[in-house]
């Protein structure tokens, strides 16, 4: 870490590149983020780059054509300098205006020239950066140092004879020139001792810069990598606390100061040391260096999301952003300890509640298994909630292979031998590299692994990147680009090594598949070498089937989005963000890495050695990191839209198969789901159509005769009476009342002939509409019954007594006798169940307990599927989706939960203000009933309340809804029902 040849000699583990060994957003109005270039280099630009207009729009090009003119034009007051120029892990700390002098033509200092510039004084290196653009920026090493001192302090150099104050001599064995006439190119090399002279414009600071450059210089010089991580730490620090934050660089005297500490700010391959000051309306960071700005000020209130983050190993990370779905953060910290990193997480994030709601990985998964996130977007988030940051190129998003077909002169995305199998990480993607693999694992000591590289890693990302990013190339590789022969060539030939090659098992970047195909055009011209066969490297070369760049990523976009990894990207993702990815499940699935790749695999706290924690830390962070782990059971697969009918299957059958109707019954079908969609999205404009106080007691069921045109309902409640009452002449009509105990819920039989009704007296009463009567009473449970549904003559009856039961009705003969009852299962609990429900195909029930457990049952079988715990408090109500596919849950904690039926994964949590007592919902969008008596409209998927409507004096405690979702009727605590209709 010392010199540029010790750099070399510790990356000497970096994976190597190519053919052997393989190396703000716009929303579109498809939906799809529309990310302007690659997201390496979209950051947040400084005001003196826009002014330059080096950056403009986040475009690459702009960020790099200047830097690669090659042509004399002018460029005062363009800065060549970046901190790309220093070593991996060096840090910049002063500038000083200054001439370079030099003897012309090497052999008096008669013909002595001045060359004007600034000093750049760095942590393990000099940095000469001249104002006119034809010469070469100077990097001396200060490793490589022999003597550095004030020249008249010297009496044996005839050179520097008549010297004046203010100049610095520094005698070096080596030196770098770089971006000659402005030109990336690789570095090239002085080597020989030569004298560099440079001459301060204030004269006076040289015995600082002489102090400065004379402990870098000693620190440079000792043997051991972390004894020189341990002094430069040390200088650094000490600098920082003789630093203090400048407040007249607040926006506004009246702000309040939350908190000041020291931390770095990150952009890839570089951290740059400084303050970071937080009011109550601004983050602030202000470099120590005052490069690239004095301060970088983020806005409280334009912070839409904050992470923490695992930066180096350690939790020291903290990344903003002031945008939704942008991949690029506006400011990236790494903080010294932990405590300042959560402090600042504090501040920010209780500013941030006030505005949007967090997201978690669940929250997304509902959203793209709805089709509301494209694959490209779902995939963006996970990347982002698994630690993985543009910032950060050891932790780079990392994407999949999709396409497994680069020979063809068409693609045909129906065709699945066009896709790469997205069940096997690409290790195990040929069958024959995979044997032998196995058999060296099988002979592996402890610890064991399968692949020796990752599929993500520094050099991986640069591999792709080095078109538009080759700065970052130079900087990662000590001034040079890879050889030709393994750099990113072709498309087809990348692919293939990665399939046949011994040790290339990469995946691609999100550039990939976004909407700028610059990283595959050499649009800067730069000198990347020939290959071996004289082939200059130039474009990247692209398969038949795409006619030029624009056109290869629009069908790689295709190929993301299509139905076959629609139907598989879970598969993916259980690979690299899921429950293969550690464990017995990663053996099993050929995905096992080597250990030091793996979130916990090493704690570097507990390394005391500093020599042996700096070289492990550089080992782990160029080979590659697996991401942060997200989920630890299977992820469910998406819903495919072209399924329209509900689910009918076996309840262990999710695949949905689409059955043929005929044109008759699909207008049929798609006339009644049109209905349905339109009464779901009005369903904020809900008003009163009536109110009426018919009980005494809190409302529990709600049940109304479809043959009576929704003219008669029937309700009961707590205070022991079931009531019929007249939607048309809006009088009470009929009061029945079975015991002195509350009834809990009711429904009408099939025919419109018999209301059912359960009971706090443990019992189940049937009541006859034409005859007026209570017809049959079942004594089924040991205590109160809390919730009763039916189908095809089967009734499910859920109660305290800590089971379910499901009876089978065996009819009677004639109308009015007694129906008899057999039971049939009893589905047992370990406590009280409060609520149940049946899905569309009635093959799943759904129980809730008083404890918060739900329970999900195949009902065709009597068995479990799962059994989880939602919610702290008792479950008030659960009903499925419309397609069966998920599970919405409600208790007195406060939450709504989503349930996925087939993984049993809760993959959504959202929290309202108050308790929600019922609800409606059609997967979407949730009608509820609140405690103080609102009916709150929510999407689900956004996580959000879009609406709030005024209704009862006390809670909701039950609600109707017709097929059509067009009539509803609620009761509640305040003993009344309320009819609503919608305003169109």
């Amino acid at each position: 870490m010392g010199s540029d040849q010790d750099a070399r000699g510790r990356r000497g583990g970096l994976p190597r590149l190519g053919a052997s060994e393989s190396g703000p957003v716009g929303q579109s109005c498809e939906g799809r983020v529309a990310p302007a270039g690659p997201a390496l280099l979209r950051r947040r630009p400084c005001n003196a780059e826009v002014e330059r207009g080096v950056l403009g729009g986040g475009a690459p090009q702009r960020l790099l054509t200047a830097g690669a003119r090659r042509g004399s034009e002018s460029c005062k007051g363009c800065a060549r300098f970046s901190l790309l120029l220093l070593n991996l892990e060096e840090y910049y700390f002063e500038q000083h205006t200054a001439n370079y002098i030099f003897n012309k033509d090497g052999r008096d200092g008669r013909e002595r020239r001045k060359i004007r510039g600034s000093l750049k004084i760095c942590s393990k290196s000099v940095i000469f950066e001249p104002d006119e653009i034809s010469h070469p920026i100077i990097k001396i090493p200060l490793r490589d140092c022999i003597k550095i001192e004030a020249p008249e302090d010297s009496d044996t150099n005839d050179f520097y004879a008549g010297a004046i104050p203010g100049q610095i001599s520094i005698l070096s064995n080596q030196a770098f020139l770089t971006k000659e006439q402005n030109v990336i190119a690789p570095f090239k090399m002085e080597r020989g001792k030569t004298e560099y002279l440079f001459q301060l414009d204030v004269a006076g600071k040289v015995d600082d810069v002489l102090h400065t450059l004379h402990q870098l210089y000693r620190a440079s010089h000792l043997d051991k990598l972390g004894d020189q991580a341990a002094m430069i730490t040390a200088i650094l620090q000490s600098r920082l606390a003789r630093t203090t934050f400048d407040k007249n660089r607040f926006q506004n005297v009246s702000e309040t100061l939350h908190m000041e500490c020291k931390a770095e700010m990150v952009t890839p391959l570089v951290t740059n040391p400084g303050l970071v000051c937080i009011t109550d309306a601004n983050l602030y960071f202000q470099p120590l260096n005052g490069y690239p700005k004095p301060v970088v000020q983020v806005m409280l209130h334009s912070v839409r999301r904050i992470y923490k983050r695992r930066h180096g190993l350690l939790p020291l990370g903290l990344e903003v952003f002031c945008t939704e779905n942008n991949l690029c953060s506006d400011i990236y910290l790494k903080f010294y300890n932990t405590q300042d990193r959560d402090n600042a997480y504090f501040f920010v994030a209780t500013y941030l509640e006030n505005h949007v709601t967090e997201h978690t990985a669940e929250s997304y998964m509902l959203q793209w298994q709805r089709g509301h996130i494209s694959n490209y977007q779902y995939l963006l988030h996970l990347n982002n909630l698994a630690d993985r940051s543009c910032n950060d190129l050891s932790q780079y998003p990392v994407f999949p292979w999709i396409i497994a077909d680069y020979s063809s002169s068409e693609l045909d995305l129906t065709k699945p031998e066009t896709f790469r199998d997205l069940s096997k990480p690409v290790g195990a993607l040929n069958k024959e590299r995979l044997e032998r693999l196995l058999i060296r694992y099988r002979e592996m000591p402890e610890p064991k692994f399968m692949y020796g590289s990752h599929y993500s890693s520094p050099g991986y990302v640069l591999f792709y990147l080095v078109r538009v990013a080759p700065e970052y190339m130079l900087c990662l590789q000590n001034g040079k680009f890879d050889h030709p022969d393994r750099m990113f060539n072709s498309i087809a030939e990348t692919w293939k090594n990665c399939l046949d090659g011994a040790t290339d098992f990469k995946e691609l970047i999100p550039e990939f598949y976004e909407n700028d195909s610059t990283f595959l055009l050499n649009s800067l011209k730069l000198d990347l070498g020939k290959t071996q066969g004289g082939k200059i490297v130039d474009n990247v070369e692209l398969p038949p089937w795409a006619s030029d760049a624009d056109d290869f990523l629009q069908k790689s976009q295709d190929a993301l989005e299509s139905q076959y990894v629609s139907e598989h990207l879970h598969e993916w993702i259980d690979l690299v963000f899921g429950y293969k990815q550690k464990g017995n499940e990663a053996i099993a699935a050929q995905n096992v890495f080597h250990p030091l790749t793996y979130e916990g695999g090493v704690d570097l706290n507990s390394i005391m050695d500093p020599n042996e924690r700096v070289a492990l830390l550089t080992q782990i962070l160029e080979f590659g990191q697996t991401p942060k782990q997200l989920f630890t059971i299977p992820h469910p697969r998406r819903i495919i839209p072209k399924f329209k009918s509900l689910l009918r299957a076996s309840s262990h059958d999710f695949s949905m198969p689409e059955s043929p109707v005929s044109p008759g019954e699909e207008s049929f079908e798609d006339l009644t789901e049109e209905s349905i969609t339109l009464a779901w999205n009005n369903m904020t404009r809900l008003k009163i159509d009536g109110q009426h106080k018919i009980h005494r007691g809190a409302i529990t069921g709600i049940a109304v005769p479809y043959s009576s045109n929704h003219s008669s309902v029937f309700t009961t409640s707590q205070d022991s009476t079931l009531k019929m009452f007249s939607a048309e002449s809006k009088m009470l009509q009929r009061s029945i009342s079975f015991s002195n105990m509350a009834l809990s819920s009711c429904l009408i039989l099939p025919g419109d002939t018999t209301v059912v009704c359960s009971s706090w007296d443990n019992n189940i009463y049937f009541y006859s509409i034409a005859f007026a009567r209570r017809q049959d009473t079942l004594m089924g449970h040991d205590d109160a019954v809390s919730k009763i549904c039916w189908h095809n003559d089967r009734l499910y009856s859920a109660s305290w007594d800590s089971t379910v039961k499901v009876w089978q009705c065996i009819p009677a003969d004639l109308l009015g006798t007694k129906k008899r009852f057999e039971l049939l299962a009893e589905l047992e609990h370990d406590v009280s169940v409060n609520t149940i429900n049946l899905n569309a195909a009635y093959t799943l029930l759904a129980s809730g307990t008083k404890e918060g457990s739900i329970s999900i049952w195949d009902v065709t079988t009597a068995s479990i599927l799962h059994q989880l715990p939602c919610h702290s408090g008792t479950v008030s109500d659960a009903a499925f989706s419309p397609d069966s596919r998920h599970l919405l849950s409600t208790g007195e904690d406060g939450y709504f939960k989503v349930t996925d039926v087939q993984t049993g994964m809760i993959i959504s949590s959202m929290r309202s203000e108050e308790p929600q007592r019922c609800f409606k919902w059609d997967g979407n969008t949730v009608l509820s009933g609140s405690q103080s008596g609102e009916l709150l409209v929510w999407d689900i998927v956004g996580g959000k309340i879009v609406e709030r409507i005024a209704g009862h004096t006390g809670a909701v405690t039950c609600m109707w809804m017709n097929e059509r979702c067009s009539s509803i009727i609620t009761g509640g605590e305040d003993r009344q029902i309320m009819f609503w209709k919608q305003q169109y």
